[in-house]
């Protein structure tokens, strides 16, 4: 027998919310009660069956035969059917002394597979993991949770013919014994079918390439449902819903990402612990007609995005001021799902204008060809420059989530550099590995970013300048407990080459601001010319490491050291190095950074540094 809940009716809720308003001396709604003799497992089973009792609502008599028969029901769920039970109610709280009496022992416990079932790993699994066996004392849980597995499996699997051939707990309080007998009749396993694709603008061919099953596999519910993601994952449909032809379609369909609590959520919960599958969802399940043909249709319905999105961002930073970023996207401009993004950046020292034509491939989520162009101009400090930007790429994400991308791209770039101007083109390939995890999103409580860039640009193809250049960064954020949140970055850069003048600004590494080393202004650690001028490094290092405590809610305390320089060898004699402290609000709109940092080579100087926005 499972634990049963008696709901409070309108007039107690009322009461329950009113009164405790008119007179602070009113009763508890809840049931206090003493309870002794059994063990603490039972006693606290024993307490939740008591708890939604009102005692204003019951006579002594009625009030003493209610506790004892719900203590009853809560012990027998632990094989104690024959308790001696003792109420006082004179007692504050009321006293329950219990003698338990002796424990049903399972004397015959005799379960089966039939159908294709007995053949199917999962099944024998949950089958080897039940608990009890004969001579072990009765307990209910097991017992009900293993119907529940195997209704569930069913479901999950493609058994939808099931049922349950027999089914009994003869329980014998007089001899001290219960017989368990359970046969689980699964029928035949049902196999995917065609797929009917309705609502498409997207060529279909497509969405069958990314079908996570073929027609005449085992029907798996969790095949369907990473189908269903990845459709949605494309950015192609507003909605998207994949789901086997049944005759009653609600409890067991898959319903859209963004609607309701859809049933395969259930069906694909993590192992051990198997989905508990509503009376409905089993009764449209058991509505099939038996056929020979075991083969399940899946009808996909999907409805186009919005063609054209648009998105607004204002932000804040101490480097760049405030600063403005509008985006258009087109997430598909024709039926093979080609999309189209641009982004305009205005702040004071830049402004930028980026396109993005991304052609998916075979696996338009993990795989494509984007061509990328932009334009950029800088004024800030010592550094002029206006550039201008083609690159083709070629992109594959794989199962781990990291990203390689291959390119090859060419610039033009017109440059001052502390007082020396030239201009540049150049033609180089590069290749990045890259990998960004976080939970959650706006502010992780975990999460990694890697990345790491190699190219190289040489005369014989026409380019202005020879160089092979690597950049990597690793940043990490991990808690301790709930309210201790540790955060480290290390940035590296280096170039090789003998044509440094003639690589423009963007080439060339520049270190300290908010993101960088706190204490410096933006961009101005590297090395200078003779005029004093910041003239841009060779090799670039850079480090950080912040603790965070959580002062209360979504306030944040903050404490950090960063440290690192840009300069021309390896090997400086020293890193500039900036501490301080800080405060963290994640707010509706993202993190805000404010911070006051020291820089250690300048004596009694503090610069403040605000930001908005996420860490990565």
């Amino acid at each position: 027998m499972g634990r049963q809940r008696r709901w409070p009716t309108a007039k107690q809720v009322a009461c329950c919310l009113v009164l405790p308003l008119l007179s602070a001396s009113s009763s508890a709604w809840a049931l206090e009660a003493a309870i002794s003799g059994v063990n603490e497992q039972v006693s606290a089973n024993i307490d939740a069956y008591l708890q939604n009792i009102d005692e204003e609502q019951y006579t002594d008599a009625r009030l003493e035969g209610e506790i004892r028969q719900r203590t009853q029901e809560a012990m027998r769920v632990y094989g104690y059917y024959e308790p001696d039970i003792t109420v006082e109610l004179e007692q504050s709280p009321i006293t329950v002394r219990i003698e338990p009496g002796p424990q049903v022992i399972i004397e015959v416990l005799d379960i089966n597979l039939n159908g294709d079932a007995s053949n199917d790993p999962p099944f024998q699994e949950a089958l080897d993991d039940f608990p009890l066996k004969e001579g072990d004392p009765l307990r209910h849980a097991p017992w009900d949770n293993l119907r529940s597995q195997f209704s569930g499996l069913a479901i999950e699997r493609g058994y939808f013919d099931w049922g349950f051939s027999d089914r009994r707990m003869e329980v014998r309080p007089y001899l001290e014994s219960a017989r368990l007998y359970m046969t689980f009749d699964s029928g035949p396993r049902y196999q995917f079918g065609n797929t009917l694709i309705t609502g498409s603008h997207i060529e279909p061919e497509r969405l069958r390439e990314m079908q996570t099953f073929e027609a005449g596999d085992p029907y798996l519910a969790e095949s369907l449902a990473r189908y269903n993601q990845r459709l949605a994952e494309t950015g192609w449909f507003s909605s998207v819903s994949v789901r086997p032809r049944l005759e009653t379609a609600q409890e067991l369909t898959i319903a859209p990402p963004s609607g309701g609590d859809p049933w395969w959520s259930e069906a694909t919960a993590s192992q051990p612990q198997r989905p508990r599958v509503s009376s409905a969802a089993l009764a449209s399940a058991l509505s099939l007609h038996s056929s020979d043909d075991t083969r399940l249709p899946i009808d996909i319905n999907v409805e186009p995005a919005d063609r054209h999105q648009f998105e607004v961002g204002v932000g804040f930073a101490t480097d760049v001021g405030p600063r403005l970023r509008f985006g258009w996207q087109q997430p598909w401009i024709n039926r093979f799902g080609h999309s189209l993004d641009h982004d305009l950046y205005v702040s004071a020292p830049e402004q930028r204008f980026t396109g993005v034509y991304n052609i998916p491939l075979e696996d338009p989520i993990r795989d494509n060809y984007r061509l990328q162009y932009g334009v950029r101009n800088i004024d800030d400090s010592d550094t002029q420059s206006l550039e201008g930007t083609v690159e083709v790429a070629r992109r594959w994400e794989f199962e781990n989530r990291w990203v390689q991308t291959l390119y090859f791209r060419t610039t033009y770039e017109d440059f001052t550099q502390g007082g020396q101007a030239d201009e540049v083109w150049l033609f180089y390939p590069g290749i990045q590995w890259s990998r960004t995890r976080t939970r959650p999103q706006r502010f992780p409580l975990w999460g990694d970013r890697q990345q790491l860039s190699i190219e190289y640009s040489d005369r014989a193809w026409g380019s202005d300048a020879q160089f092979a250049r690597m950049t990597g960064d690793t940043e990490w954020i991990r808690m301790i407990g709930n309210d201790n949140r540790f955060s480290a970055r290390l940035s590296m850069g280096a170039i090789e080459t003998e044509d440094f003048d003639k690589l423009p600004p963007s080439l060339r590494f520049f270190a300290g601001g908010d993101r960088s080393v706190r204490g410096y202004s933006y961009e101005s650690l590297s090395p200078r010319n003779q005029e004093g001028r910041l003239r841009g490094g060779q090799q670039m290092l850079t480090s950080t490491l912040e603790y965070q405590r959580r002062v209360t809610g979504d306030w944040w305390g903050a404490t950090f050291i960063d440290t690192g320089d840009a300069f021309d060898n390896w090997g400086p004699n020293d890193l500039k190095t900036g501490a301080g402290v800080g405060v963290r609000w994640v707010s509706p709109v993202g993190p805000i950074r404010f911070d006051v940092a020291h820089p250690f080579d300048v004596d009694d100087a503090f610069r403040v540094h605000f930001s908005i926005g996420p860490e990565f």
